[in-house]
């Protein structure tokens, strides 16, 4: 087992500054290669530290906090103009910053666009859901309306 300090948030390992142990494999061949963590070392408890704090000051602080930012997530669509072909097939695809930039140009909150998940690309027009992450025990369904640029 390796002892590794995350420095990006892996889907079901944890966020970054936690410090966890994996398998040698998947830390050689996986985490370090894709730049997800680092070895542990004593050193890096400052790292992970410093990780730790910018996390909770970017983190929403309460259940609540995240509950009604959720009600106002779902409350409607919000639209994402894109360029697109005859077709109605996208040039490229609708991103988490697009989806994130959208959302504030809607009078919106700001969101982490590492905090939203899409599940399959977006390569089309049309309503899409997407999965936003706001707290550890909440998510929003969030959806997104893509429509051509005029």
């Amino acid at each position: 087992m390796a002892k590794m300090i995350l420095t990006h948030e892996v889907t079901g390992l944890g966020a970054a500054g936690d410090v966890v142990e994996v398998k040698d494999g998947y830390a050689r061949n996986y985490l370090v290669p894709r730049g997800l963590a680092t070895k542990w070392t004593k050193g890096g408890q400052k790292q992970v530290d410093q990780m730790t704090s910018a996390r909770r000051t970017r983190a929403i602080a309460t259940v609540e906090d995240a509950q009604a930012l959720r009600d106002r997530l779902q409350s409607g669509p919000v639209s994402v103009a894109v360029k697109a072909g005859e077709s109605g097939r996208l040039f490229g695809a609708v991103s988490s910053a697009d989806i994130a930039s959208a959302v504030a140009a809607d009078g919106g909150p700001q969101i982490d666009r590492r905090k939203i998940e899409i599940a399959s690309p977006i390569k089309s027009l049309g309503e899409h859901r997407v999965q936003v992450r706001l707290h550890d025990d909440v998510a929003a369904s969030l959806v997104v309306n893509v429509v051509p640029e005029a």
